[in-house]
This record gives C-alpha cells, structure tokens and sequence, in this order.
C-alpha cells in the first residue's frame, strides 16, 4: 500500500467540520469532463467544488485521484486530436502558435522544449570565465 500523506491521516483520525460532499460518482464526472479536452478548475466546477477540495478528495479518496489522472489523460488525447486535424486543414482559423503555448504550458511533461545538453569544462569539471582586456 502507499504512502499515507499528512492530509489523509488527518481526515482519518479527526471528525471536525461539515461532512463532505464527496461521492464516488464524482470519478465519471472528472472523467467525463477529462473527455470533451477539460481543466482542472473545469472538473472542479463540474463537482460543484473548488479546486482546493478537488486536490484534497484526490489526497484522500486513491479511486478519485485514479479518475482525475485517467480525465486528464483523455483530455490531452482530446487537445491533440484536435490538433491533428487542425495541422491538416481540418479546422478552419486554427492558430498553431496559440495552440503550441497552449500544449506547452499545460501539458508539460510531454510538450515542453527539452534541453538536455550539459556543458562542462576540462575533465568534466566546472566551465571557467575570465575577462581579458585589451588595450
């Protein structure tokens, strides 16, 4: 089993405040809003909630946050299918710049600009800098 966070063993060991509103229901929700290319904030606002107990459901409940990682998977899927009919004359007024920044800002781990190059200096060490002047 995983690692139990700070957040769930307080929900588990304290009784305070109002009851949630959770339900399980609410794992087609995300999903669904996940499939027609939808946020974060968008599955939150489909749950009726804010994105503070979005985050918080997904610490405690693991089927929610398995829903909201599965919702934001078909949304990619859905941004990139739009995409690639788009890139294809398929959508009339499409913006690639618009929709790069787009992809490159909320889809990071697959479409941020990768630089994977080190420099170092002599035998792998740090690079030196110096000033020369010249007269």
């Amino acid at each position: 089993m995983g690692k139990i966070t700070p957040r769930q063993a307080n929900a588990k060991t304290t009784n305070r405040g109002r009851p949630s509103k959770y339900d399980v229901k609410f794992c087609d929700t995300v999903v669904s809003v996940g499939e027609d290319g939808g946020t974060l904030a968008e599955m939150a606002v489909a749950c009726g909630i804010n994105r503070e107990t979005l985050n918080n459901w997904a610490d405690i409940h693991p089927e929610f946050s398995s829903a909201i990682k599965a919702g934001m998977e078909k949304a990619q899927a859905w941004w990139e299918q739009k995409g690639r009919v788009a890139t294809f004359g398929g959508m009339p007024g499409f913006n690639a710049t618009s929709y790069i920044f787009h992809m490159k800002n909320r889809f990071k781990d697959d479409w941020r600009d990768k630089v994977e190059t080190e420099i170092s200096g002599p035998d792998s060490g740090p690079v030196q800098f110096g000033f020369k002047i010249i007269e």
